[in-house]
């Protein structure tokens, strides 16, 4: 089974939310003496525990040319250790170590092929007339040494131990801030958790190190090239961040994927899974009593980092400018508006989500004035995106049919417009109010969703935020909401984006164009997502995790969570007779 990586639209399930009467998680914080650090909660509702750990390292971390490495360790975190994943280690690593002396020769014979391309004697490094006779030849010996390891290794170990043992959904997601990896078991197997995870983190086997580059970079391939709107969507956000690591996509540019190379790797690994950047998070049945000795024994053992992470220095400077892109694509036609926000842990954050609640959903300012009042859009939503360094404030519409994108513009300008110089009246800020403390306290029914938050927000700066959000709900002002309309949503902070139909495209899906436009833009990455993908397993395991987590969804967005379960069963029945 192929579980290296969490589905994008599962984690739809995930979203950070908050609380409605105010609900306290006791959580207990425990730090090894390497620095590692454990956020623990008891939830006995059933003999599972939700278990996960993070490393503070994502996309932000990265530099030009290893761009997309976080998102590759996702991947080879999954390979297996000294123990797990292999029939002879000895065997196993004087085989790698055969292959990097091959590689380096290859990379050398690459280089020459680089200086080639760059006086036009090649058209590219990809095609197989580009190469020399030399790497051709060191290829073909490279293709031995891993039909030789591939004899060596025992596929998947990982995920046959956990669920021999009742585990389930081992899975593991990469964003621009950190790395999570997770999953679910007995609360009588935490041992063998604590034993195997922590023997990954010690005694890490990067097999398969170049066959998963270009398992990568095809994965690249199908989410971002082969998708609608894959490859304007990444460079839409390029354009938007002018310096800030953000900029690049999180599972790297194409010609840096094939460049990475394994000292590359163990160095980074060295850096950032390190104990003292790592956050093992455990919800469910089990004694903290009990717990904190099993986890000193096993992630106790693992020596801590030689240096901390390098601090994340580069910042994106003030816009100065409005910024436009436009673009045909197989899309209806739809304007999207982003403004720079406001990190995570600022002040303000609350009062941002705020708003964009009070711009969405079918009471929401832009569904009332451009859908039903002047009738320029089929649909239209707002959403705040909260990163640790940075964030953005988003704005998205589809435009109706005979009507030009500029009175979409027009009209969002508007609705901006008045919420800068209006207070939003009391009864309107109360419902929006009610409503966002309401989905969250439905986020803490389930313990799986309780780690999820867990992770994102110690990813993001403020595990607490999880227990801190109702009572910022509260202090949020009317005041507060014109304040940050008029700092943040300004014409020079923003990028806006044009993207019309290409001409022979497709009409709207249907089913999408028929659900509450809240959902409608939910369910199209998700159902993206899901035509791409190829792997059966993987796809079954997203849909089981889709399925469970339905009945705690906020109601806005169930129509879509279900379309894209119907849409999934069709596409895994495809997948299991063949069908691509």
């Amino acid at each position: 089974m192929n579980v290296r990586r969490l589905a994008p639209w599962v984690l739809l399930l995930a979203v950070p939310a908050a609380a409605a009467e105010k609900p306290q998680i006791n959580v207990q914080e425990m730090t090894l003496g390497n620095g590692m650090r454990f956020l623990l909660f008891e939830h006995h509702e059933s003999p599972t525990v939700a278990a996960g750990w993070l490393a503070r390292v994502g996309s932000v971390n990265e530099r030009p040319g290893i761009t997309g490495i976080s998102h590759f360790f996702e991947h080879m975190m999954f390979k297996g250790t000294h123990v797990i994943g292999t029939k002879d280690i000895q065997a196993d690593l004087k085989i790698i170590e055969e292959q990097e002396q091959v590689r380096e020769q290859m990379r050398q014979e690459l280089e020459v092929m680089r200086v080639k391309l760059r006086r036009g004697e090649i058209p590219d490094l990809t095609s197989p007339e580009s190469q020399t006779e030399k790497y051709r030849e060191l290829d073909r010996k490279f293709d031995e040494l891993v039909k030789r390891q591939r004899d060596n290794i025992i596929k998947d170990h990982m995920d046959q131990i956990y669920t021999s043992n009742g585990g389930e959904f081992l899975n593991a997601s990469t964003n621009e801030d950190s790395t999570n990896y997770f999953l679910r078991l007995p609360r009588n197997r935490l041992e063998l958790w604590a034993w195997l995870e922590s023997d990954r983190l010690l005694n890490p086997v990067f097999r398969e190190f170049y066959s998963e580059r270009d398992v990568v970079f095809e994965e690249r391939r199908l989410r971002t090239e082969s998708t609608p709107l894959g490859k304007y969507d990444e460079a839409f956000n390029a354009t938007f961040w002018e310096a800030h690591p953000y900029g690049w996509p999180v599972v790297g540019w194409a010609s840096d994927i094939p460049s990475y190379t394994l000292a590359q790797a163990r160095d980074y690994f060295a850096t950032y899974y390190a104990p003292n950047n790592l956050t093992g998070v455990l919800v469910g049945d089990f004694s903290t009593a009990e717990v904190k000795p099993l986890l000193e024994r096993y992630f106790g053992r693992i020596p801590a980092g030689k240096t901390q992470p390098p601090p994340v220095v580069t910042m994106e400077p003030r816009q100065l400018a409005e910024k436009r892109f436009r673009a045909e694509a197989e899309t209806s036609p739809t304007v999207r508006m982003w403004w720079h926000g406001v990190p995570f842990v600022h002040k303000d954050r609350t009062a941002l989500d705020l708003l964009t609640d009070v711009l969405s959903g079918r009471t929401g300012r832009l569904y009332k004035g451009l859908v039903l009042g002047k009738q320029v859009a089929n649909e239209a939503g707002a959403s705040v995106d909260f990163k640790k360094y940075d964030g953005t404030v988003q704005i998205e519409a589809v435009v109706k049919d005979g009507k030009e994108p500029r009175a979409v513009e027009e009209a969002v300008e508007e609705e901006i417009a008045r919420l800068a110089s209006e207070d939003v009246p009391a009864e309107e800020l109360q419902k929006v109010k009610n409503q966002a403390k309401a989905n969250a306290y439905r986020r803490l029914s389930s313990p799986t969703f309780i780690m999820f938050q867990l992770l994102i927000y110690e990813g993001l700066g403020d595990w607490r935020y999880i227990n801190s959000y109702a009572d910022e709900v509260d202090r949020v002002t009317a005041a507060d909401l014109k304040r940050v309309t008029a700092q943040h949503l300004t014409r020079e902070n923003r990028t806006v984006g044009i993207f019309t139909r290409k001409a022979g495209a497709p009409p709207a899906d249907p089913e999408v164009a028929a659900l509450p436009p809240a959902a409608q833009a939910i369910a199209r990455q998700g159902l993206q997502q899901i035509q791409a993908e190829t792997d059966a397993a993987t796809l079954r395991e997203g849909l089981a995790q889709l399925e469970q987590g339905l009945g705690g969804a906020p109601p806005e967005v169930k129509p879509a969570l279900e379309l894209m379960l119907k849409r999934g069963r069709e596409r895994l029945a495809a997948l299991e007779s063949g069908k691509k």
